[in-house]
């Protein structure tokens, strides 16, 4: 079989980051990652994260990015691009080719994820441009949850709304949500046609899954990325009349408010000191409001995992992944502590090796539920999308 090499580009509202693979093997071939695009800290780092990164202009965009990783790319034979893209509304049930068609449904859900789809639609043009000649193939974040039923996706709102403007729940992740299971299920040595599982992908945007029999059955992401869980900087579950109250009290509008739970909220907002987990770690013995934010981070977090039980006839595993998932000790324990009523407990040593050494099993040998670190990798999953979706090998 000839190997397939796929460009993944994912990009951020505020980062881009780009590898080749061997979609066949997973072989990377090469890496790159800006970060902090758009402000006086934009920087790129070309290979591993070990090397020195190099700065770029603060009005540096996709774009620029790929003039820069060009060179790079020179000798390596390329045969598709694979796009991150966040939402694909109804449109989009699985990966798709990219052409002014498809784009222009990307473009129309927008409305959707107006802080994610602008930014897929900024790479995917620039990418396009500098590589005309390949086979471009988005992969929707929200495609894996379109096997959600009914009594799932539907908001209790009138049913107009979902008639004439799509308003239900999508789901995100579902990439990282997708890989992990099919993972879990090579782990416990079962497939996953007859596996019931809870996944919960933990970074700056966080979200829990209910994975019955490989479907996606239930989800904590809705109609965009701000429902659900405590996030980096997002606010998560909130009372829908909070927006009238905060208008009321701020005298900010309706855009600004969305600004402030998206951007300004979650972690940050409960700490007032930062969106990243390892600081508050560090931070929660001697600041009270850091402390405050990993216990409402993990409560709620315990609060959703048995909220997608409601979906399942069993939990044949419970698995952790993303940033916070696969690296803090501290979030899985104090979380496994709000699961209880399940039986759950966990084997401090296996968890504060991240389960390297137990084959990703951190739950005690006596827990009623398996639990799992297995680290993601939504990279792969859209290489090989990109190579199934353009007919590669």
């Amino acid at each position: 079989m000839t190997a397939s090499h796929v460009l993944v580009i994912n990009c951020g509202s505020s980062s881009l980051k780009l590898a080749v693979l061997e979609a066949q093997t997973g072989k990377v071939l090469f890496e790159a990652a800006a970060e902090r695009l758009g402000t006086s800290g934009a920087e790129l780092h070309l290979g591993s994260a070990e090397q020195a990164p190099s700065p770029l202009d603060a009005s540096a965009g996709p774009a620029e990015v790929l003039d820069r990783v060009l060179p790079s790319l020179r000798d390596l034979p390329l045969h598709a691009v694979g796009h991150r893209v966040v939402h694909g509304g109804e449109a989009f049930t699985d990966s798709a080719l990219l052409d002014p068609g498809s784009i222009e449904e990307i473009r129309r859900c927008v409305r959707l994820a107006p802080l994610h789809n602008p930014a897929n639609l900024r790479a995917i043009e620039s990418a396009r441009e500098r590589f005309p000649d390949l086979p471009h193939v988005a992969v929707f974040d929200t495609a894996f949850h379109h096997s959600l039923p009914p009594k799932a996706y539907h908001y209790a709102i009138p049913h107009e709304l979902y008639e004439q403007a799509n308003l239900r729940r999508y789901g995100f992740h579902g990439s990282s949500h997708s890989y992990v299971a099919a993972e879990a299920a090579r782990i416990i040595g079962r497939p996953l046609s007859e596996l019931q599982l809870v996944t919960a992908h933990l970074g700056n945007g966080c979200s829990t899954c209910a994975v019955k029999y490989g479907r996606s059955v239930e989800t904590s992401m809705g109609l965009t990325p701000l429902e659900g869980l405590v996030m980096g900087t997002r606010s998560g579950d909130v009372d829908p009349n909070l927006h009238q109250f905060i208008a009321e009290h701020t005298g900010q509008n309706l855009s600004q408010i969305t600004e402030l739970l998206n951007r300004k909220s979650g972690l940050l907002g409960l700490s007032g000191l930062s969106n990243d987990m390892r600081t508050l770690l560090e931070a929660r013995d001697r600041e009270p409001r850091a402390r405050l934010a990993v216990e409402v981070f993990c409560y709620r977090l315990a609060k959703s995992i048995l909220a997608q039980c409601a979906a399942l006839d069993r939990l044949d595993a419970l698995v952790f992944t993303g940033g916070i998932g696969e690296h803090s000790a501290p979030v899985r324990a104090e979380t496994l502590l709000g699961l209880q009523v399940l039986g759950a407990s966990l084997d401090d040593a296996k968890n504060r090796e991240h389960g390297v050494r137990a084959n990703g099993q951190i739950s005690a040998e006596t827990s009623a539920v398996l639990a799992l670190v297995i680290p993601t990798n939504e990279q792969l999953v859209i290489a090989r999308e990109a190579a199934r979706v353009a007919a590669l090998g």
